[in-house]
Protein backbone atom coordinates (compact mmCIF):
# COMPACT_ATOMS: atom_id res chain seq x y z
CA UNK A 1 0.00 0.00 0.00
CA UNK A 2 2.92 2.52 0.97
CA UNK A 3 4.65 1.70 -2.43
CA UNK A 4 1.54 2.58 -4.35
CA UNK A 5 1.36 6.12 -2.96
CA UNK A 6 4.57 7.12 -5.05
CA UNK A 7 2.98 6.28 -7.85
CA UNK A 8 -0.53 8.26 -8.01
CA UNK A 9 -1.27 11.30 -7.91
CA UNK A 10 1.96 12.88 -9.65
CA UNK A 11 -0.37 16.48 -9.68
CA UNK A 12 -1.25 16.99 -6.41
CA UNK A 13 1.31 18.13 -3.38
CA UNK A 14 2.28 16.48 -0.25
CA UNK A 15 -0.93 17.72 1.40
CA UNK A 16 -3.50 17.32 -0.53
CA UNK A 17 -2.49 13.59 -1.49
CA UNK A 18 -2.22 12.94 1.89
CA UNK A 19 -5.79 14.47 2.75
CA UNK A 20 -7.40 12.34 -0.73
CA UNK A 21 -5.60 8.55 0.64
CA UNK A 22 -7.09 9.09 4.13
CA UNK A 23 -10.44 9.95 3.02
CA UNK A 24 -10.00 6.82 0.63
CA UNK A 25 -8.40 4.83 2.95
CA UNK A 26 -11.12 5.75 5.35
CA UNK A 27 -13.97 4.91 3.19
CA UNK A 28 -13.00 1.47 2.50
CA UNK A 29 -12.71 0.55 5.68
CA UNK A 30 -15.94 1.60 6.11
CA UNK A 31 -17.23 -0.54 3.16
CA UNK A 32 -15.10 -3.50 3.25
CA UNK A 33 -18.13 -5.31 1.74
CA UNK A 34 -18.14 -3.15 -1.36
CA UNK A 35 -15.90 -4.14 -4.46
CA UNK A 36 -13.75 -1.38 -5.60
CA UNK A 37 -15.08 -0.53 -8.53
CA UNK A 38 -18.27 0.44 -6.18
CA UNK A 39 -16.57 2.20 -3.44
CA UNK A 40 -14.98 4.12 -6.51
CA UNK A 41 -18.57 5.00 -7.84
CA UNK A 42 -19.00 6.07 -4.15
CA UNK A 43 -16.32 8.24 -3.64
CA UNK A 44 -16.74 9.97 -7.42
CA UNK A 45 -20.52 10.35 -6.23
CA UNK A 46 -19.74 11.79 -2.84
CA UNK A 47 -16.78 14.22 -4.10
CA UNK A 48 -19.05 15.43 -7.46
CA UNK A 49 -21.83 16.11 -4.83
CA UNK A 50 -19.90 17.96 -2.75
CA UNK A 51 -18.23 20.01 -5.52
CA UNK A 52 -21.49 21.13 -6.62
CA UNK A 53 -22.44 22.69 -3.24
CA UNK A 54 -19.14 23.97 -3.42
CA UNK A 55 -18.53 22.19 0.14
CA UNK A 56 -15.82 20.02 -0.78
CA UNK A 57 -12.62 19.20 1.44
CA UNK A 58 -10.95 18.59 -1.78
CA UNK A 59 -11.88 21.69 -3.84
CA UNK A 60 -8.72 21.22 -5.94
CA UNK A 61 -10.63 17.95 -7.54
CA UNK A 62 -12.91 19.95 -9.20
CA UNK A 63 -9.96 20.18 -12.31
CA UNK A 64 -9.17 16.39 -11.89
CA UNK A 65 -12.52 14.66 -10.98
CA UNK A 66 -13.50 13.29 -14.48
CA UNK A 67 -9.92 12.69 -15.18
CA UNK A 68 -9.15 8.98 -16.35
CA UNK A 69 -6.02 9.16 -14.85
CA UNK A 70 -7.38 10.35 -11.66
CA UNK A 71 -9.89 7.97 -11.35
CA UNK A 72 -7.29 5.08 -12.26
CA UNK A 73 -5.02 5.81 -9.63
CA UNK A 74 -8.33 6.35 -7.73
CA UNK A 75 -9.30 2.59 -8.42
CA UNK A 76 -5.73 1.24 -7.77
CA UNK A 77 -5.47 3.11 -4.39
CA UNK A 78 -8.44 1.67 -3.58
CA UNK A 79 -7.74 -1.83 -4.70
CA UNK A 80 -4.44 -1.39 -2.42
CA UNK A 81 -6.53 -0.23 0.41
CA UNK A 82 -8.82 -3.28 0.45
CA UNK A 83 -5.72 -5.76 -0.16
CA UNK A 84 -4.11 -4.50 3.03
CA UNK A 85 -7.64 -4.59 5.39
CA UNK A 86 -7.89 -8.13 4.43
CA UNK A 87 -4.39 -8.78 5.44
CA UNK A 88 -4.40 -6.92 8.42
CA UNK A 89 -7.95 -9.08 9.30
CA UNK A 90 -6.17 -12.60 8.41
CA UNK A 91 -3.70 -11.50 11.14
CA UNK A 92 -5.85 -10.48 13.93
CA UNK A 93 -5.89 -13.98 15.35
CA UNK A 94 -1.70 -13.98 15.94
CA UNK A 95 -2.09 -10.26 16.59
CA UNK A 96 -4.45 -11.07 19.14
CA UNK A 97 -2.31 -14.01 20.29
CA UNK A 98 1.03 -12.05 20.71
CA UNK A 99 -0.60 -9.82 22.84
CA UNK A 100 -2.16 -12.15 25.18
CA UNK A 101 1.33 -13.71 24.98
CA UNK A 102 2.98 -9.97 25.80
CA UNK A 103 0.70 -9.54 28.56
CA UNK A 104 1.53 -12.74 30.25
CA UNK A 105 5.49 -12.02 29.97
CA UNK A 106 4.52 -8.51 31.45
CA UNK A 107 2.82 -10.08 34.50
CA UNK A 108 5.79 -12.43 34.57
CA UNK A 109 8.29 -10.22 34.58
CA UNK A 110 6.62 -7.93 37.01
CA UNK A 111 6.06 -10.67 39.57
CA UNK A 112 10.23 -11.77 39.36
CA UNK A 113 10.77 -8.20 39.94
CA UNK A 114 8.62 -8.41 42.94
CA UNK A 115 9.79 -11.62 44.60
CA UNK A 116 13.12 -9.36 44.67
CA UNK A 117 11.93 -6.29 46.47
CA UNK A 118 11.15 -5.72 50.15
CA UNK A 119 7.06 -5.23 51.28
CA UNK A 120 6.25 -1.68 51.04
CA UNK A 121 4.81 0.04 54.24
CA UNK A 122 1.65 -0.02 52.65
CA UNK A 123 1.35 -3.60 52.42
CA UNK A 124 3.14 -3.99 55.83
CA UNK A 125 0.43 -1.69 57.33
CA UNK A 126 -2.59 -3.60 55.31
CA UNK A 127 -0.90 -6.98 56.72
CA UNK A 128 -1.34 -6.21 60.44
CA UNK A 129 -4.32 -4.40 60.19
CA UNK A 130 -5.81 -7.87 58.33
CA UNK A 131 -4.47 -9.80 61.23
CA UNK A 132 -5.59 -7.36 63.89
CA UNK A 133 -9.37 -7.47 62.12
CA UNK A 134 -9.49 -11.44 62.11
CA UNK A 135 -7.83 -12.59 64.99
CA UNK A 136 -4.73 -14.22 62.98
CA UNK A 137 -1.76 -14.65 64.07
CA UNK A 138 1.01 -12.73 62.17
CA UNK A 139 3.89 -14.15 60.26
CA UNK A 140 7.60 -13.61 60.20
CA UNK A 141 7.25 -10.57 57.66
CA UNK A 142 11.08 -9.97 57.58
CA UNK A 143 12.11 -12.46 55.41
CA UNK A 144 9.45 -12.45 53.11
CA UNK A 145 9.49 -10.11 49.39
CA UNK A 146 6.77 -8.10 47.84
CA UNK A 147 4.92 -11.04 46.41
CA UNK A 148 5.00 -13.10 48.86
CA UNK A 149 2.99 -10.47 51.37
CA UNK A 150 0.90 -10.04 48.51
CA UNK A 151 -0.22 -13.38 47.76
CA UNK A 152 -0.94 -13.70 51.67
CA UNK A 153 -2.87 -10.84 52.17
CA UNK A 154 -4.93 -12.29 48.98
CA UNK A 155 -5.01 -15.70 50.67
CA UNK A 156 -6.44 -13.69 53.83
CA UNK A 157 -8.82 -11.89 51.88
CA UNK A 158 -9.95 -14.83 50.02
CA UNK A 159 -10.47 -17.28 53.05
CA UNK A 160 -12.03 -15.09 54.78
CA UNK A 161 -14.73 -13.43 52.65
CA UNK A 162 -15.79 -16.46 52.18
CA UNK A 163 -16.17 -16.96 56.39
CA UNK A 164 -18.08 -13.20 56.43
CA UNK A 165 -20.20 -14.52 53.29
CA UNK A 166 -21.24 -17.46 55.60
CA UNK A 167 -21.97 -15.33 58.27
CA UNK A 168 -24.59 -13.26 56.55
Amino acid sequence: MYQIKSRIYLDFDKTQKSGICNCIRALVKQNLELTSIEILEKFLEDEKYYLELKSSRFPFLEDFIDDERFIKDTEAYIYECKKYYSYKESQRPFIEKQKEFDKQKRKFLQEVKMSKEAPTKKQLYYYDKLCKRYDIDKKDVENLSKLDLRDEIERILNEYSRVDKNID
